[in-house]
């Protein structure tokens, strides 16, 4: 029986990595079709962040071509498979980078000791919203911003809610973790910001085509 268990665990975590290993290599390849998706955007957000920058889940390292070069990232990825990219993203765009696995719910950063943070289309697959803003608000200087572009869940009558919460669990395994149905727009208005600024836009894009951008700041 413990040898069952422990190959039914083995398999799991096996399929676990296989599964991250490919979608490191697929977040990669995909990066040219993204930045056309949301380049302009990032752009509009991201170009003015200054000093050290806190970026969760920075993926392939999308975001860095829009990054001040004088900037100091503080990049927290759990996908170690997407170290390697980060760093040669990172030295081609002349950043100064700072890497750290594991999850943002727990960050091994001092209190008030970043000047901005940074998620793109990363809330949607943390284990707990809630607990990343608790970190981000505890690491953020007092003045500092908060910087989202998320795709959320559409409205509660609609056809494509359905849609989401019916496909939530394939949507997660093939999108290492992804909840298309998430209502992130409300853990960020009880995160306790000073200020919250919140747009929503739509994409041309099947199951989570509602999106949300803006700035908090603590």
């Amino acid at each position: 029986m413990n040898r069952i268990y422990t190959t039914m665990q083995e398999t799991k975590h096996n399929a676990r990595y296989v599964r991250r290993h490919l979608f490191a290599l697929a977040l990669k390849k995909f990066d040219t079709v993204l930045q056309g998706a949301y380049g302009d955007r990032k752009q509009r957000l991201l170009e003015n962040l200054n000093g050290r920058i806190l970026e969760i889940g920075p993926g392939a390292g999308a975001n860095f071509r829009h990054y001040d070069p004088a900037v100091h990232v503080i990049g927290v990825e759990p996908n170690r498979f997407l170290h390697p990219y980060l760093k040669q993203e990172a030295d081609r765009r002349g950043l100064s980078l700072e890497l750290h696995g594991g999850g943002a719910e727990t960050l091994n950063l001092a209190d008030q000791s970043v000047d901005a943070a940074v998620s793109t289309l990363v809330l949607c697959s943390v284990e707990s919203p809630t607990a990343v803003l608790s970190e981000i608000m505890r690491v953020l200087k007092p003045g500092g911003r908060f910087v989202f572009l998320e795709h959320v869940a559409a409205s509660g009558a609609s056809r494509l809610r359905w849609w989401q919460e019916k496909l939530h669990r394939l949507w997660g395994a093939v999108f290492d973790g992804c909840h298309p149905d998430r209502e992130t727009w409300v853990p960020l208005e009880r995160a306790g910001f000073q200020s919250l600024r919140i747009e929503g836009f739509s994409m041309r894009i099947p199951v989570v085509a509602p999106h949300i951008e803006g700035v908090a700041i603590k």
